[in-house]
């Protein structure tokens, strides 16, 4: 993004602060004592270069993405992974709804290289992978009754795309009562102007953005979780 770009960005961004903060918004929901990582469709087709849905400046989210997991797998606390991919890509009996009349959804075909988690953050064993149909990673999955079964209060959050299943993720989090901390370096689009009006009106109105070293700082202070690897004592 151009110096002149970020420049207008953030004097529209200064007014519009004023504007949500007469009126009661841009509030902090601040951080539970109990995260999750939830690390939203960094898959191939979102990662790597050449495709229609890949996105900018993974040079910065992979390794702030690889930082976060480090210090969340440190503290043993729950990380989730989702893509999104479809069984049936031909239109007939398809489960991509209609989505694939916006955008080239039959390209994202369940089992292909295109909807794996890309290498670079790969998920180790015992961590959650969500195929998901829909934008949000809630949306029809399971992912928010694990969360309460684990005991869950704070979602921590990366990924793509930051207009689309980023952002819907994040409202469905609050709505289902865990606080959205979203990692400003983790957190990506196609379009730079699209990733910084997102960050700045989702801090607004539904979850805390959050830079890199105030997150990985909180998740360092965490005490280590050993009650995920006890086994089930049938209580």
């Amino acid at each position: 993004m151009t110096d002149e770009i970020q420049e207008a960005l953030d004097k529209i961004f200064a007014a519009d602060s004023e504007i949500y903060q007469d009126r009661g918004f841009q509030r902090r929901i601040g951080y539970g004592t109990r995260p999750a990582l939830i690390n939203i469709d960094l898959a191939n087709a979102w990662t790597r270069p050449g495709n229609p849905f890949s996105c900018e400046h993974m040079d910065v989210i992979i390794p702030a993405t690889q930082k976060l997991l480090t210090a969340a797998r440190a503290k043993r606390i729950p990380i989730v992974f989702t893509s999104t991919a479809y069984n049936v890509t031909d239109c007939h009996n398809t489960d991509m709804g209609l989505w694939h009349h916006k955008i080239p959804a039959e390209q994202l075909q369940v089992g292909t290289w295109e909807t794996e988690i890309d290498d670079r953050i790969a998920p180790q064993p015992g961590e959650h992978v969500i195929v998901k149909k829909r934008a949000s990673a809630f949306h029809g999955t399971y992912l928010s009754s694990f969360l309460k079964a684990a005991g869950v209060d704070t979602v921590i959050l990366t990924g793509v795309t930051m207009a689309g299943c980023v952002r819907h993720s994040t409202e469905d989090a609050i709505a289902e009562g865990f606080r959205p901390i979203l990692v400003r370096e983790a957190c990506g689009d196609r379009v730079p102007g699209v990733v910084e009006w997102n960050l700045f009106d989702i801090d607004a109105k539904f979850g805390d953005v959050e830079p890199l070293d105030n997150v990985l700082a909180y998740l360092e202070g965490l005490e280590l979780r050993n009650d995920l690897a006890a086994p089930y004592d049938g209580a």
